[in-house]
């Protein structure tokens, strides 16, 4: 045996991309642990075996690696489907090329990214639009904090209490609501979706709990909200731009289960699970009088704070490739990902948009692609190609009684001294805003709107 083959080995199972490599006759040689794992197959049954033994494809179409053998060309950034021997369906990115010896073919070598449960994704985000299909496993991301909501969430379809869900816009909250509809045993029954911020306030109420025939000029008997959403879940999005008497009328709709159209005397039982969201700290919403204290209270039986992108930016690559792949589908594109400097660009970037923002700046560089295939910083628009990276422990300002600059005035001063404590406490706790808050004895969101105005110097 060749003293360096286990060093060979090491090497081509350390790697986190999978490896195939057949000789003339199509008989597997090489077979890495990652490949492995992708196409979930053990190595032994692989090894030494030629690859129509092994594998299947669909109608018409042909193993990669083999084509490569027939026409001693490389070919590149293509996507495969395919079955192992358990009949299950293996969708990978390839990378295939001929290997030579001097004029003479002697095998083939694939290169292999798996994205098998990307193209699961977005089956439900591209082709079921239009309907609740979204789930818990349709959440992208590993970071501790967002999978504790996604758990925290899961708990919450056994029952039916009402739900707030808490996040900047653009972090998912109503995928959130999607997923514990579609995870509770309302899931055939509707989910109604209903913006607050959209509708005219004097068409809101009519929205919501329906209309009786004759009760103003051009009214119709026409059902609202609540009744259409019978037996299942009605999303109530931005609820804090509801107007403060229609929050009245809501909270008294929830309590009692029951609505009356405008214009009608008659109460009609309603069994509706409500689910709201919000953009903005609750406490904030309630003390500038966005939203009713009490109505806060109802809906926050269970409260669902969705971390902003910022907080979780280990699940940026994830997220890259996914809104990749998606508009190579909708493009008919082949882009494979993004070079080093735009990765180090996005991890340094704050994010104000969180994922949405995400999403539609990497639809917006791929626009821009010409022949390259991979996305780079000049794919960028330039006000963010140019904006210098958020920086947490960037403390400029030290609030000191003693050295207090003439003219300064208290407001001045006091933002001025909670700016430099709360980035102190924050660089004491190495950025992590749930331990700094803790400490602070204060909300989590609390916390997180008050970084927010000393960061847009409000």
């Amino acid at each position: 045996m060749d003293p360096n083959y286990e060093i060979y080995e090491t090497v081509l199972d350390s790697i986190d991309i999978g490896v195939h490599v057949i000789d003339s006759n199509g008989k597997t040689i090489i077979y890495n642990k990652k490949m492995s794992e992708i196409e979930g197959m053990n190595i032994e049954d692989v090894i030494e075996k030629r690859l129509q033994e092994v594998f299947s494809f669909h109608q018409n179409g042909e193993s990669t690696l083999l084509k490569v053998l027939q026409h001693k060309k490389k070919i590149t950034n293509i996507r495969q489907s395919y079955f192992n021997n358990k009949g299950q369906e293996i969708t990978t990115i390839n990378n295939s090329y001929p290997i030579m010896k001097g004029e003479t073919l002697i095998g083939a070598m694939e290169i292999a990214k798996d994205v098998t449960k990307i193209e699961k994704l977005l089956q439900d985000h591209i082709f079921n639009k239009g309907e609740a299909k979204i789930t818990f496993e349709s959440l992208i991301g590993s970071d501790k904090a967002f999978n504790d909501v996604i758990e925290s969430s899961k708990r919450a379809t056994r029952t039916n209490s009402t739900i707030l869900i808490i996040g900047e816009t653009g972090t998912g909250k109503e995928l959130f609501a999607q997923s514990i509809h579609q995870g509770s045993i309302r899931a055939s029954r509707p989910l109604i979706t209903q913006n607050c911020a959209a509708i005219p306030e004097t068409l809101m109420e009519a929205i919501l709990f329906g209309t009786k025939k004759g009760a103003f000029t051009g009214a119709v008997e026409r059902p609202g909200l609540f009744e259409q959403a019978e037996g299942g879940t009605l999303l109530l999005d931005e609820i804090n731009s509801l107007d403060l008497s229609l929050q009245a009328k809501l909270l008294r709709v929830i309590q009692e289960k029951k609505v009356r159209r405008i214009g009608d005397t008659k109460d009609r039982p309603v069994d509706v699970r409500i689910i709201a969201t919000i953009n903005e700290d609750p406490i904030d919403a309630i003390t500038n009088g966005r939203m009713r204290k009490d109505l806060f209270y109802r809906l926050s039986v269970v409260s669902l704070f969705i971390p902003p992108l910022r907080e979780r930016k280990g699940d940026i690559p994830e997220l890259v490739q996914f809104f990749i792949q998606k508009y190579n589908h909708l493009f008919g594109m082949n882009i494979t990902g993004v070079d080093k400097a735009l990765l180090e660009h996005f991890l340094a970037y704050d994010w104000p948009g969180n994922v949405r923002e995400l999403e539609h700046l990497i639809e917006g560089a791929m626009n821009l692609v010409h022949e390259e295939e991979m996305l780079t910083v000049s794919h960028l628009p330039n006000h963010i190609r140019y904006k210098p990276p958020f920086r947490k422990d960037a403390v400029t300002y030290s609030a000191d009684l003693n050295t207090l600059q003439e003219g300064i005035t208290l407001e001045q001063f006091l933002h001025d001294a909670e700016r430099s404590f709360l980035l102190r406490a924050l660089a004491q706790h190495n950025g992590n805003i749930s331990q700094t808050a803790k400490a602070l004895g204060m909300s989590r969101q609390n916390l997180q709107y008050r970084l927010r105005k000393i960061k847009n110097g409000s």
